[in-house]
């Protein structure tokens, strides 16, 4: 050894055999083959051989040399390094080279040699690989730990490495690399910043797409040494996130993309950096927030991620940040939510909060994400999302905005097609939204055009998909339509209605363009067009593209024979998508790809065009009927009874009679409708007579072997069936044969002559079918008729009471359980109107006679033999059959002009009655007549006394109706201009002057200085002018207080010599003058035109008299406040953090929602302004909940105000008084059995069997409120006249009142769906009063007043220790709260599940001072 050790220092050099010197004075060829003997020698030697070591240490010194290290020949350099790689391994651990300097050379040496593994394909490849291999299996680079420039070798390694990686390698390379690099790492002491930027640099997105194999290589390394590396990347983190040193690294802008790529690597590399990621979420600046934001998104949001569970408080920061200030971050989380739910369902319920006050978030962009969010996780996986979450986008669906409307929308319709209609996830998950296809139809009741528009593509396209096969196409509308509810069945038939409308407009425009042109033609064509533009999206630009289609029409003779076509009642579906191909093809310009003219035609072509029914249709739909008559469809797995299947086909075949008549006319349908008639089931039977009535019109040529079938069963039905089908028998044959005369004299004679008061059950029918013969042919029965109405109706059967009846409490019954005495009645004063409109003249004071009968029974409460033999239920029916015998006959001229103004009064306190049941089908049928602009203007004045209903439901129909029929009258004077002279009887503001006498004549103001009755006077005037004062069109407020000023010159025409009255008269125009200056800023301003008022009601001006005497008691101007009410600004504090989950964080204006809520009518409401009429006249609140949410049904109420039960002693005792007060509002949906779009249609409709309670005289209580049951305590309440007051609501099919009119057909569709169902009661908790004792002593004070159901006592309250304002301000809130907005969301919603409220209430009102 010594002797090797001296050769050392000798310095000579041993070569291995055959090897010789290796200098610069050789060729580079020589060089490279002695070079390649070294590397042999040193490649075969291994640790063990000391003595060659020894031998071949001054080689290894010399290859080291500055010669070698710096040669200019790469093959060199290559063989130089791999026999200093096999150095370092033979002499290992320790090297043969001391100096540091050395060594650096040397390692940085080797580095740059590795570069060659770039080329794979290179001839030296195999040398380099070998030289990686060595150096990463000996840990060579770990020599330099020691060096104080190691972290420069190490780095300039790594970037070395990460650069030469590519796709060419193998796995082992990849291996040796991981290895060289991970021994660095792992047995170092430390890791520089340097060091770990060159690692981390290659996660960063722009590298990583640019090398992903150094990502794959990084990925591995760190894998391999998260352990010892972890402390370093947390060092580094700390620095860039918590103290802000982000000159520490040039990755510090690249800090979240990193740390989702180590989470995805290895979580455990973040288990120190996650908690400072919470800190950040809460970080001052929005952006360092948001990008917080972004990256937990991503990371919570991976597939396999379990940070969530692992890591929960920072789960629950990140949820927080759905309530952050800055929306693009709220939207951030939004957007998350939907990979969240597909990737994690399990987190779901704590997202669903969160999504829940985010789907009200002030922003639209927002609101539209989470139904995004929530569509796309549902179509992927019906079970991702739970019902909750579906409800949110059930509630946007009347969200402010159309865009979140429609996304709403389209996304119910794709997740109904795909679960309900294709059934991919089988009939739980079909069943779980089975509500969608009735909430997609109910939206149809928006005025919007842009949503009605919207459900007709969606039920064309995924409810009853119109490219299905016809069989397969009725099929699936059969049970749809056996499957929806009764709203839905009502959109449904009215978009139908509307489209077959259209249809006609455009088959009327079509015709008229074929005319010559002349102003004539160009006023009509305006008209149509004008009519046509308001049934398309935007019509003001509409206006103009119809122009152009009408030009084109003109011009172009194919695309007009084509649309003539499309109209035409005998177009097919096949032949329809021809035509909208053909025209929209020919209208359509490639060069052109967008044509907002193109797009407004095929929005036309789209509702007129008729895509699901045609002649084929109609027969698939009847043999559909058939099959389940024959017991051989599969209505049980479709979930419908047959039974139920049956009927809803036939009510769908008598919709489509009526909008598509032509497609009946086959022989098969019409032997299949004689089938139905002979059917057991009633309802059946009657929709197949109306169907014929509809269809039929040919049926006597076309069809004459039906006819001889047909025409027995009509007359067997008009003589012995049902009352219904007795009534569309006699329909029928007036509709179809020509002979009419002839046969209803077969039908009337027998009937006439068997009329007999012994057996009522028997009467019914033929009364109901003399009635519609008297209404059909007078002048054929004329004189039987006179004598049969003056004799048998009235002296035997209407003054005469012949079996007592029961006697009961409650104030309504069922149909069933009506006497037969009762309803033939009913029938009886039905006839006399039905024959006074068939006559319609008044020659022989007939109309005269019959009013004085009508209104002796109004009079009389219902009891016109004033015996006392009748039960309280069959007054109530026959009080309900007078007022709307009334109504009727106002509807005809001949008859309203005598009827006198107190008979006008009694009528209009029908809608007063103290049954509910009575107000609500009262309600209904002066809609009904106002709707149609039949009844005259007097009669929209008697819902301001609605204002005094104690139901806030019949409260919330009546401004429906109000606002339904204020908007119709100035949409028909837009559309009518010419007819000024019409004026007073159309324009809505008219309606002022009969409301003011109306409630000066009102039986409750009695006292003309009483503040209480003055309140209630301001409260029912506020109820009319809040909608009429909404909009101050053509100076209208100035008029109104024209008209106002002008009354007070007139006296009351009625009683024009009663001081009193006109005292009141003065009185009632100083408060409605009073509203108008403290609601309008514009009264000043000059009236446009001088106000006309009533004669009948007014007398004319006296020019010597100038009333400008202020007749209001100076208590009342605290009543007006003034100015109007300002809704809040929708975002409310949107710079403060929003409110933690379930909770919005502003008080948002009652002006973004729709609210039907009846707080107190009075203009001092607050809230109570044109604001909230606008909104409710457009869309729904961007940011509210549609519904406020009030406690669960089963919750129990606090207690609050003690309510007064009056002891059944009192009742029977109020019973014995004359009763001649008014009778106590009701509202059930009367509507005529012949109504075209079905009996049933009453979107109030509902099971009225509930306990006894419901329909007995209620207790007091407040308005509309649930009752609080009466304490034994409590100090019974007296009344004065009049009967107990406002039955509750329960609702009831009505058959028997539905077919109390028979208006024409016609007209028949139309007004039924404008009304929204109300919605039912949930249980909410009262207020509590500040002292009970107050609210006893309140209550013990009886009230004098008459007839009307009691009012709420809060208001004017001014016990308890509370101010009236506080009352006042609390009832508002409150009932704002209970209403939640009467939109049909939750109609269709709450109607079947709650029942209507239950208010109880004591006769007589109670004294409020």
């Amino acid at each position: 050894m010594a002797h090797s050790k001296n050769r050392a220092t000798d310095g000579k050099i041993t070569y291995p055999p055959g090897v010789k010197e290796i200098s610069d004075k050789i060729s580079k060829e020589e060089m490279v083959r002695r070079l390649k003997m070294v590397v042999k020698t040193f490649m075969d030697m291994d640790q063990d051989s000391e003595e060659e070591k020894e031998l071949y240490l001054n080689l290894a010194l010399h290859l080291a040399s500055d010669f070698f290290l710096k040669h200019p020949d790469k093959d060199v350099r290559l063989l130089v390094a791999c026999c200093l790689a096999d150095i370092f391994r033979i002499y290992a651990p320790e090297a043969p080279y001391t100096s540091p300097d050395k060594l650096k050379d040397i390692f940085m040496f080797i580095t740059r040699q590795l570069k060659g593994l770039e080329d794979t394909k290179s001839a030296q490849f195999n040398r380099y690989f070998y030289l990686l291999e060595n150096i990463a299996w000996v840990k060579s680079y770990n020599i330099c730990f020691e060096l104080e420039d190691s972290n420069e070798i190490f780095t300039q390694l790594y970037r070395t490495l990460f650069q030469v990686i590519n796709n060419g390698h193998n796995q082992k390379v990849h291996m040796h690399m991981v290895d060289l690099m991970s021994s660095i790492i792992c047995e170092g002491d430390s890791v520089s910043q340097e060091l770990l930027d060159t690692v981390l640099v290659n996660l960063v997105p722009a590298h990583k797409n640019l090398n992903k194999q150094a990502y794959d290589l990084a990925k591995a390394l760190l894998k391999r040494t998260a352990q010892a590396i972890e402390p370093y990347i947390t060092n580094f983190f700390n620095q860039v996130l918590m103290l802000g040193k982000t000159s520490v690294s040039d990755l510090s802008e690249h800090v979240f993309d990193l740390i989702l790529e180590l989470y995805n690597i290895d979580s455990h590399l973040l288990l120190s950096v996650l908690p400072q990621l919470e800190f950040k979420l809460k970080s001052n600046d929005n952006d360092e927030r948001l990008q917080v934001v972004k990256l937990l998104a991503k990371m919570f949001g991976a597939k396999d991620s379990e940070l969530a569970s692992q890591n929960k408080p920072l789960w629950q920061c990140y949820l927080g940040r759905f309530n952050d200030i800055h929306v693009p971050i709220r939207l951030e989380c939004v957007k998350f939510a939907s990979h969240c739910l597909m990737n994690h369902p399990d987190l779901a319920k704590d997202l669903t909060e969160y999504l829940k006050v985010r789907s009200h978030d002030p922003e639209e962009a927002i609101r539209h994400d989470v139904i995004v969010s929530i569509v796309t996780a549902s179509k992927k996986d019906l079970s991702l999302v739970n019902d909750h979450l579906l409800n949110f986008v059930r509630e946007r669906t009347l969200d402010k905005r159309w865009r979140v409307r429609k996304e709403a929308m389209m996304g119910l319709a794709q997740i109904y097609k795909k679960y309900s209609l294709q059934a991919e996830a089988g009939k739980e998950a079909a069943k779980q939204i089975s509500w969608i296809k009735d909430k997609l139809l109910h939206i149809y009741y928006q005025n919007s055009i842009d949503d009605r528009l919207l459900v007709e593509r969606i039920f064309a396209q995924y409810m009853v998909p119109h490219n299905l096969e016809t069989t397969e196409r009725m099929k699936c509308l059969y049970y749809l339509y056996a499957t929806l509810d009764s709203n839905a069945v009502k959109a449904l038939n009215e978009m139908w209605k509307c489209q077959n409308m259209l249809r006609h407009h455009v088959k009327d425009l079509l015709d008229l363009v074929k005319q010559p042109k002349s102003d004539s033609y160009n006023k009509a064509v305006f008209s149509k067009v004008m009519v046509i533009t308001r049934n398309l999206p935007d019509p003001g630009k509409a206006q103009d593209f119809v122009k152009k289609l009408v030009q084109v029409l003109e011009e172009d003779e194919k695309i007009r024979k084509q649309l003539e076509t499309l109209v035409s009642p005998s177009c097919s579906c096949k032949q329809a998508e021809v035509c909208v191909k053909d025209i929209t093809k020919k209208l359509g310009s490639p060069k052109q790809p967008s044509n907002p003219f193109l797009e407004m035609v095929k929005f036309l072509l789209e509702r007129i065009a008729p895509v699901h029914i045609d002649t084929e249709s109609i027969s698939a739909l009847i043999k559909q009927v058939n099959k389940s008559i024959e017991g051989t469809a599969d209505d049980e797995d479709e979930g419908v009874p047959t039974e139920q299947a049956i009927r809803a086909g036939l009510e769908l075949l008598k919709v489509l009679s009526f909008t598509h008549p032509v497609s009946f006319h086959s022989a098969e349908t019409f032997e299949s409708l004689l089938g139905c008639l002979k059917m057991d089931d009633e309802k059946v039977a009657e929709a197949a007579l109306q169907i014929f009535k509809n269809t039929g019109g040919k049926l006597e040529e076309s069809f004459p072997h039906i006819k001889s079938v047909l025409l027995p069963v009509l007359q067997h039905k008009a003589k012995k069936g049902p009352p219904r089908q007795a009534k569309y028998a006699i329909r029928c044959i007036h509709a179809m044969f020509s002979n009419r005369d002839t046969h209803f004299a077969q039908i009337f004679e027998p009937l006439h002559k068997s009329l007999d008061t012994e057996n009522m059950e028997q009467l019914i029918t033929p009364l109901t079918t003399l009635g519609h013969l008297a209404m059909l042919a007078p002048e054929q029965f004329a004189g039987p008729l006179k004598s049969l109405v003056a004799n048998f109706i009235v002296k035997d059967l209407l003054m005469n009471d012949r079996i007592p009846g029961k006697k009961t409490t409650k104030l309504w019954v069922p149909d069933d359980e009506v006497s037969p005495e009762t309803l033939a009645k009913i029938q009886g004063i039905k006839l006399m109107v039905r024959w006074l409109l068939g006559v319609k003249n008044n020659q022989s004071k007939s109309g005269n006679s019959t009013l004085r009968m009508l209104t002796a029974i109004l009079n009389s409460d219902g009891d016109l033999t004033e015996q006392g033999k009748m039960g309280k239920p069959d007054m109530s029916r026959l009080r309900l059959a007078a007022g709307c015998a009334v109504l009727r006959l106002a509807q005809e001229p001949c008859y309203h002009e005598i009827i006198t103004l107190e008979q006008y009064q009694l009528c209009a306190l029908v809608i007063n009655d103290e049954c509910y049941q009575v107000r609500q089908a009262f309600a209904q049928k002066l809609h009904k007549g106002l709707c149609r602009l039949r009844l005259p203007l007097e009669y929209l004045a008697v819902f301001a006394l609605c204002a005094k209903d104690p139901v806030k439901e019949r409260r919330a129909h009546a401004r429906q109706c109000l606002v339904k029929n204020i908007n119709l009258r100035r949409e028909y004077l837009k559309q009518h201009a010419a007819i000024s002279e019409k004026l007073i009887s159309l324009l809505p503001e008219y309606v002022v002057p009969y409301a003011i006498h109306l409630l000066a004549h009102d039986p409750d103001y009695v006292k003309v200085q009483d503040i209480e009755q003055l309140k209630d006077i301001k409260e029912a005037l506020w109820f009319i002018l809040e909608f009429l004062m909404a909009k101050n069109e053509n100076n209208s407020h100035a008029f109104i207080r024209k008209m106002v000023e002008n009354i007070k010159q007139t006296k009351d025409g009625q009683c024009p010599d009663d001081a009193k009255i006109n005292e009141k008269l003065y009185t009632v125009c100083d408060v409605a003058m009073n509203i108008v200056i403290s609601k309008s800023t514009t009264y000043s301003l000059e009236s446009p035109k001088d106000p006309v008022l009533p004669a009948r009601y007014f007398t004319q001006p006296d020019k010597n008299f100038s009333n400008t005497k202020n007749y209001l008691p100076p208590e009342m101007k605290v009543f007006f406040t003034p100015g109007k009410p300002k809704a809040a600004n929708v975002l409310g504090a949107v710079n403060k953090p929003l409110s933690a989950t379930g909770k919005q964080q502003t008080k948002l204006s009652r002006m973004e929602t729709i609210s039907n809520a009846s707080s107190n009518s009075n203009p001092s409401s607050p809230g109570r302004s044109k604001g909230r009429l606008d909104a409710s006249e457009k869309d729904h609140s961007e940011n509210e909940d549609i519904s406020m949410k009030s406690p669960s049904e089963g919750e129990k109420p606090s207690r609050g105000r003690k309510r007064g039960a009056a002891s059944s002693q009192e009742d029977k005792a109020q019973e014995s008084k004359p009763k001649r007060g008014r009778k106590k509002a009701a509202n059930t949906s009367t509507d005529d059995a012949e109504e075209q779009w079905g009996e049933d249609s009453s979107m109030a409709e509902a099971s009225m069997e509930t306990e006894d309670e419901q329909n007995s005289p209620p207790k007091r209580g407040r308005r509309g409120r649930p009752p609080k049951s009466a304490t034994k305590d409590e100090t019974p309440s007296k009344g004065r006249r009049g009967r107990r007051k406002a039955a509750p609501p329960p609702e009831e099919e009505n058959d028997e009142e539905q077919e109390e009119e028979e208006e024409e057909e016609e007209d028949d569709a139309g007004s039924e769906n404008m009304e929204v169902k109300p919605k039912g009661r949930r249980g909410r908790k009262p207020r509590v009063e500040a002292t009970e004792a107050t609210s006893d002593s309140v209550e013990s004070t009886p009230q004098k007043r008459r007839g009307r159901p009691p009012k709420s006592q809060t208001a004017a309250r001014k016990g308890g220790g509370r101010s009236r304002a506080a009352v006042s301000q609390e009832e508002e809130s409150e009932e704002e709260m209970e209403t939640s907005q009467q939109s049909e969301e939750e109609a269709e919603e709450e109607q079947l599940q709650d029942s209507s409220p239950k208010v109880r209430r004591k006769s007589g009102r109670r004294d409020r001072r």
